[in-house]
């Protein structure tokens, strides 16, 4: 955290060094000191200062100067950091001055020179001005600020993109904080601009695309050798722990991800099954701990980055990227996992990103501070969101087709959303259509039983149905199963293609897929369990079967 600033100017040098000199001796342990002959020059980096977010707590300015008085110094001051003391450093001759501005420009204090001892004359004056304004000091946020509307798609894909990638950051509603207006002013920026992020150097961007923001914050699109071992395309639980066991066994290993880290698991906000942890973990916590401990072994992640098409050329893999770029491996984990599948219903679809979403319940749930929710959906991915969610929504209502959660949901989780007073189960309910003009306002739920239907409050509509694999991009011949899970190891017989393309005098590997060399592990492959532990243990079991494809090539 970065320390309050004391800022003084005087254009006498020694009166300069004789109160910088006292100052730092006092105060340096709690404030910057920041000192200047110049008040013009101190104005101009005023803000800067204020830009990279950083705070004065008193101005202690000279009244003779130069280029301008002390007094007036300090009303331009006053603009940029209000909340600050004011004091004046004056002779005998300037005190008239001196009480004139306290009704001018407010001025707390001023203090006739000289001030020695400062013991007696000024440490006690300094100490009651400061005293008061860390009573009312609330330290500013330091980090990233996005500022955007809140019901606005760009938005929400900057958010969740940070959320992702661990970043902490401040949102920033343009419509309801003061304080977003006051960054753009600042920059000089329009709304039209809108989404902006404010980063701690002081630099903006404006509607800045995911490839940008990833870029600016020093994430890695691009790989840095041209031949790797092992190549993990998406960095799920599965992808993790194939990385961690690839790069901690001697393998030359890159993780490839088009968004963050993390897959579906990174979104939930508490894993409370996953062993080793009797009070739980969010999604947040095991991918922060699962990509240091892969980058702790050497392997080499990219983000964001969209792997287009894989080629299998002899003993070689050729991975293609979105931006043109190429990476050359000898095996590669296809770990790309699933995403929510869409609610087929026109009404909704307008709304997307704005007041619905599909999982991102961490990252909006704060939008819904106060008001009524809906979550469509009866997994442990739903569970988990509704109890994150009722930590600030007034309601949280979840409709599920089935009478109740029994055949879908781990049973902790059904227990507390049975004793949590804001969470209501809709049993046999699903929603028909939403309502609403630029962002969703209200749903209208049908009964599946009786056909009644009613029209209901709604800021928010969180949806956790189903999954689907994220296979659309392979174009080679892997084999999938109907609903495009990647298929392996001995269900592969099953299939008639099978012996067109597998060529090989063994028989494929347990994650294998039908091109030697390629695996595939977690939620992605065809009869996964779909949960954290196993997609960890397939990952882990992925690596071994990595080495034993190398060693025979």
């Amino acid at each position: 955290m970065r320390l309050p600033i004391i800022f003084s100017i005087d254009d006498d040098p020694q009166v300069l060094q004789a109160i910088q000199y006292d100052l730092r001796k006092q105060y340096r342990k709690q404030y910057r000191i920041l000192c200047t002959g110049s008040a013009r020059e101190a104005l101009e980096s005023l803000t800067e200062l204020k830009k990279k977010g950083e705070e004065v707590a008193l101005f202690l300015s000279d009244q003779r100067m130069p280029d301008m008085t002390g007094v007036e110094f300090l009303s331009q001051a006053r603009k940029v950091f209000p909340n600050a003391k004011r004091a004046l450093l004056t002779a005998y001759s300037d005190i008239d001055a001196a009480v004139r501005a306290i009704n001018e420009v407010q001025l707390d204090y001023y203090i006739a020179k000289p001030w020695d001892p400062p013991e007696e004359k000024l440490y006690p004056v300094l100490d009651d001005l400061l005293g008061d304004w860390l009573s009312d000091y609330r330290p500013t946020f330091q980090g990233l600020k996005l500022v955007g509307y809140q019901f606005s798609p760009r938005s929400h894909e900057l958010k969740d993109f940070m959320a992702g990638n661990l970043f902490p950051y401040q949102w920033l509603d343009i419509e309801s904080d003061p304080l977003a207006q006051e960054l753009l002013d600042l920059h000089s920026i329009e709304r039209s601009d809108l989404p902006v992020i404010a980063f701690e150097d002081g630099s903006v961007l404006t509607q800045p695309t995911i490839g940008d923001l990833g870029e600016k914050l020093g994430l890695k699109p691009k790989a840095s050798e041209s031949l790797y071992d092992l190549a993990i395309i998406g960095a799920g639980p599965a992808g993790l722990a194939a990385a961690v066991y690839g790069g901690s066994e001697g393998l030359k290993t890159i993780l490839v991800d088009k968004r963050a880290p993390g897959g579906q698991a990174g979104t939930s906000s508490r894993i409370e099954n996953y062993l080793g942890f009797p009070n739980g973990l969010s999604g947040a916590d095991l991918t922060r701990r699962a990509i240091t401990q892969a980058q702790r072994f050497g392997v080499e992640f990219l983000a964001p980055q969209e792997v287009i098409s894989i080629k299998s050329q002899g003993l070689y893999k050729h991975i293609k990227m979105a931006d043109g770029s190429e990476v050359i491996t000898r095996a590669i984990v296809l770990s790309t996992g699933v995403s929510y599948h869409k609610l087929a219903n026109e009404s909704l679809d307008k709304f997307t990103s704005a007041g619905v979403y599909y999982g991102a319940a961490t990252t909006e749930a704060y939008a819904f501070k106060g008001k009524p929710v809906y979550i469509v959906g009866g997994g442990n991915s739903a569970g988990q969101g509704a109890m994150y969610l009722s930590r600030t929504a007034s309601e949280v209502f979840i409709c599920v087709r089935r009478p109740d959660l029994t055949e879908t949901m781990s049973q902790y989780l059904i227990d507390q959303i049975d004793k949590t007073p804001n969470i209501t189960v809709l049993g046999c309910t699903e929603i028909v259509e939403g309502l609403g003009n630029e962002q969703l306002e209200c749903l209208v739920l049908e009964n599946m039983n009786t056909k009644e239907r009613q029209t209901v409050p709604a800021a928010g509509l969180f949806i956790f149905i189903g999954t689907k694999p994220l296979t659309d991009w392979i174009e080679m011949d892997i084999i999938k199963d109907p609903k495009g899970f990647i298929a392996t190891g001995r269900d592969l017989a099953k299939y008639a293609d099978f012996k067109k393309v597998w060529k090989h005098d063994r028989e494929p590997y347990l994650l294998e897929t039908c091109s030697a060399g390629i695996f595939a592990a977690g939620d992605v492959r065809a009869g996964a369990m779909n949960r954290v532990a196993s997609a960890v243990g397939e990952g882990a079991m992925a690596v071994s079967f990595v080495h034993k494809y190398l060693a025979e090539n």
